[in-house]
């Protein structure tokens, strides 16, 4: 099957995915369109402008499917490219712009909004990563059709429901093996070195990680709360805070740097895909402390290599795991740390008396999924037990 596959807003998360999708499904014909993941207004406006008049020989090229990311202007690049129109399409949302939390520094304007709605109809399917994520969708675009004063058709939000569903990023196999063995040797090197003298029940202390992209939805304010009340209460940690960083990345970071380098074995970006697993692999405790995250690739990864989650009860995380590991979110960030640090303290607990049970995340990898991705592709195409493509 020759399938075009268009990333417009080609960010971490999206290159795993589409990277994934071709390395696991190598049987069809892939031809891959991306744009880079910045000027993120310009990029969700302007990318079926980019594509129909930048790459138009590659879009008008006979293609079977069409996968394309909800960062896609899709309904606008269907009318500058008119053979695109007639071509089954699918639509991943990684993300969706109705639930994402308003910085005091963002323009607020509900085109990003109105873009997803218009991209999600124009597609044939409409696939999520997370439950959360599509119902955060839906309620989202029907309050946004509510509000509007006239002319708005009935079973919008009926249309878009019935040709949703939900089908999670999968981990690549790399989760799941042992790490480089040199590698880990270097990080318990470094974790050696950084050893603290008081000591937990275990006469070592524990070891935390925490891995996002630095920015303000990921609540670096609520990690520094968290490691706040953790020294506060006696808790003998080291800590590991993984991640892309900015130019305006939160000040929170500078803080935690100061006030816990006693503690920090290691902060910042990872060099490698083996060091990062690595790190994981090496920690006890992976945390988050996210406003705002779809599915949590980064908490799967730090399980998948035997970590045990701290996680809020917010987002798609009550979905995946069990109450044991989640922590009540509260509007009080010091309330919600408070709860975070009695979670990690059980856990703790259970690391030292040997009776932790790290979650069972295999259902995520590609040899659980990529058959779902199969069916999924063929019934879109027309060749699935759906409905069979007539020759």
């Amino acid at each position: 099957m020759k399938i075009l596959l268009l990333s417009a807003y080609d960010a971490e998360s999206h290159i795993y995915w589409r990277q994934g999708l071709v390395s696991n499904l190598p049987e069809h014909d892939w031809t891959v369109l991306s744009l880079p993941g910045r000027y993120f207004s310009w990029r969700m406006r302007g990318n079926s402008l980019s594509w129909a008049f930048g790459e138009r020989a590659t879009l008008e090229q006979p293609y079977d499917l069409v996968i394309a990311t909800s960062m896609t202007d899709l309904s606008a690049l269907r009318g500058f490219v008119p053979q695109l129109a007639s071509i089954p399409t699918l639509v991943y949302f990684h993300e969706n712009q109705f639930a994402y939390p308003e910085s005091k520094n963002q323009f607020k304007s509900v085109e990003p909004k109105v873009l997803n709605l218009y991209t999600a109809l124009a597609a044939d399917r409409i696939v999520f990563n997370s439950e959360y994520n599509r119902q955060t969708m839906l309620n989202g675009a029907d309050l946004l059709l509510r509000k509007m004063p006239d002319c708005v058709p009935p079973g919008v939000i009926e249309h878009l429901t019935e040709k949703s569903l939900v089908l999670g990023v999968p981990l690549n196999n790399e989760c799941f093996e042992s790490t480089n063995f040199d590698v880990i040797k270097q990080v318990r090197a470094v974790q050696k070195r950084g050893l603290s003298s008081t000591a937990n029940k275990t006469g070592l202390p524990i070891h935390i990680t925490w891995a996002a992209r630095w920015e303000y939805d990921k609540g670096p304010d609520r990690l520094l709360s968290v490691l706040r009340l953790l020294e506060k209460r006696g808790v003998d940690f080291r800590l590991c805070i993984m991640g892309q960083s900015f130019k305006n990345s939160p000040q929170d970071f500078e803080q935690i740097r100061e006030e816990f380098g006693h503690r920090i074995d290691h902060m910042g970006y990872a060099a490698t895909k083996e060091e990062y697993l690595a790190w994981l692999s090496c920690s006890d405790i992976f945390i988050s402390t996210a406003i705002h995250e779809f599915q949590g690739l980064s908490v799967l990864e730090a399980v998948a290599q035997g970590c045990i989650p701290v996680l809020p009860d917010r987002m798609s995380y009550s979905e995946m795991f069990s109450e044991e590991y989640l922590y009540a979110c509260d509007k009080d960030i010091e309330v919600e740390a408070a709860s975070a640090v009695d979670v990690i303290i059980k856990q703790i607990d259970l690391i030292s008396n040997r009776k932790s049970i790290t979650p069972d995340v295999a259902e995520f990898s590609w040899e659980m999924m990529a058959e779902k991705y199969r069916h999924l592709i063929r019934s879109v195409a027309g060749e699935g037990p759906c409905t069979e493509k007539k020759t």
